[in-house]
């Protein structure tokens, strides 16, 4: 069976761009320079790879709200490839995107403060019925008895 994940950890190249489509679902965009460094005779080599990341729904927002360009976040996804049309006329293109089903900071230069949201409806769930101020503890109608996996 084929898989079609990829995890992978970098820099915002850009602060994300939040949008809405026409039927007001929330969509955000942004931009990832992963680096790599190995040595070639000795010499230390430095490659970077640039990727567009997109991210849907109630992801979206959190993100647009909460990252900003130069923030190292770690990316948990699938690859879209998808065609478009080049600006100039010269014929289609082809982009390769990471549609994220996680993104958040990571913790080995930083440190981070969570703010939980409620959950919106339609999600997978995860999802906690308090803001600051109110308990610390998910409400327990959120889960059930059933085995998680």
């Amino acid at each position: 069976m084929a898989s079609n994940s990829i995890t992978v950890v970098g820099n915002l190249t850009r602060d994300p761009e939040l949008r809405f489509t026409q039927s007001g679902k929330p969509t955000c965009t942004l931009g990832l320079a992963v680096n790599r460094r190995y040595q070639v005779n000795g010499e230390w080599q430095d490659q970077t790879s640039f990727m567009n990341v997109v991210l849907w729904d109630q992801l979206a927002e959190n993100a647009a709200a909460s990252l900003s360009k130069g923030t190292r976040v770690l990316v948990s996804g699938r690859l879209d490839v998808r065609e478009y049309e080049a600006r100039d006329g010269s014929g289609k293109r082809q982009s390769v995107d990471i549609v994220a089903d996680e993104i958040g900071p990571t913790l080995r230069w930083a440190t981070v403060t969570v703010e939980r949201t409620a959950p919106r409806g339609g999600g997978e769930g995860g999802g906690y019925s308090g803001g600051r101020g109110a308990s610390s503890a998910p409400a327990a109608d959120n889960y059930s008895d059933e085995e998680p996996f």
